[in-house]
């Protein structure tokens, strides 16, 4: 990406540059494909599928965090994790000599920093001290809607009627089949899990937006960069504060939620943001909380219910609805 464009600023219709050469994937206004090169629309199922390697990524953040928690307290793994990221991003931004973003831009990714970065991590990891992952996963099931509303408030658009019905329905099932699998008791991280779950909206919406004009891997990358200061002051005073005590499980936690989770997740999940618009990729993740549950049987070794065939065939068929909804 040339200096000129890492100025341009937030425009209706604007394509990035990938990190290859080619074109970026963008949008116009947020939730509409821009125009490639020859002014046909960007590939909708490349989008889709870079927003579904999003979702597989980010179904392991809450066993990796389970795996983090036993090495380390909640500040510190939250704090590392960033400063981690940070500094991989920090390293690819120097070596490849990116330009800085344009001034407009840093307002938008203080908000993705903030949101995604910091924000959800930190309040998930003091929620899952007393819930299970699957527990946890009710804040997954109820993120692609929540995505979905702002998304629409933001940008001005109003996805269809078959398009919201979908979504609520797709949101119910998911929220019914996590509640049953911790027994339909709330827990005391439940006010972490739903402010997560704003938080974490609004940092969606605002990194789609921003990875119609920035590569998505940069708006990644400077959003880490913002938080690294904070997260080394952070991680000094955590680590001095909280006990830990080094093991296979969290070491290996920790690099996945940092390498995983903060770079290569985020990174394919605002290019499908960008490719398919914020409320159609949202829609992708309510496959989330169910790839979640099978990790935690695998990694965890937490029960899974028989209900989560039914439950997995329900969301798919909402997922396939919504993404043939029109706004």
């Amino acid at each position: 990406m040339t200096a000129q464009d890492s100025a341009t600023p937030l425009s209706p219709i604007a394509v990035g540059t990938g990190t290859g050469g080619g074109p970026a994937l963008g949008t116009g206004a947020v939730g509409v494909p821009a125009a490639g090169p020859s002014g046909t629309p960007t590939s909708l199922p490349r989008g889709a599928l870079l927003a579904t390697l999003g979702v597989v990524s980010f179904s392991l953040t809450f066993p990796g965090t389970a795996w983090g928690l036993e090495s380390f307290g909640p500040w510190s793994l939250v704090t590392l994790r960033i400063t981690l990221s940070a500094l991989i991003a920090g390293a690819l931004l120097a070596g490849l000599r990116v330009p800085l973003p344009a001034r407009a831009h840093w307002a938008g990714l203080a908000v993705v920093a903030g949101g995604s970065l910091v924000g959800f991590p930190l309040l998930t990891t003091l929620a899952l001290e007393t819930s299970t992952t699957s527990h946890a996963a009710v804040v997954i099931g109820l993120l692609p809607l929540a995505t979905a509303a702002l998304g629409a408030v933001r940008t001005g658009r109003r996805p269809s009627r078959a398009f919201w019905t979908a979504s609520l329905a797709g949101a119910a099932v998911v929220a019914v089949f996590t509640v049953q699998q911790s027994g339909g008791a709330l827990s005391a991280g439940d006010g972490y899990l739903f402010a997560a779950l704003l938080v974490c909206a609004a940092a969606y919406v605002e990194g789609g937006r921003l990875a119609a004009v920035l590569p998505g891997w940069q708006v990644v990358a400077w959003s880490l960069v913002l938080c690294l200061p904070f997260a080394l002051a952070g991680a000094a005073v955590a680590l001095v504060h909280e006990p830990w005590r080094l093991t296979g499980h969290g070491v290996a936690g920790l690099v996945w939620l940092a390498a995983g989770s903060n770079c290569f997740g985020l990174y394919v999940w605002y290019r499908g943001l960008a490719a398919v618009g914020v409320p159609k990729a949202s829609q992708l993740q309510l496959a989330q909380p169910l790839l979640t549950l099978v990790w935690s049987v695998l990694l965890l070794g937490e029960h899974l219910s028989p209900a989560a065939p039914l439950a997995a065939a329900g969301v798919l068929v909402c997922i396939a609805v919504t993404q043939r909804a029109r706004s």
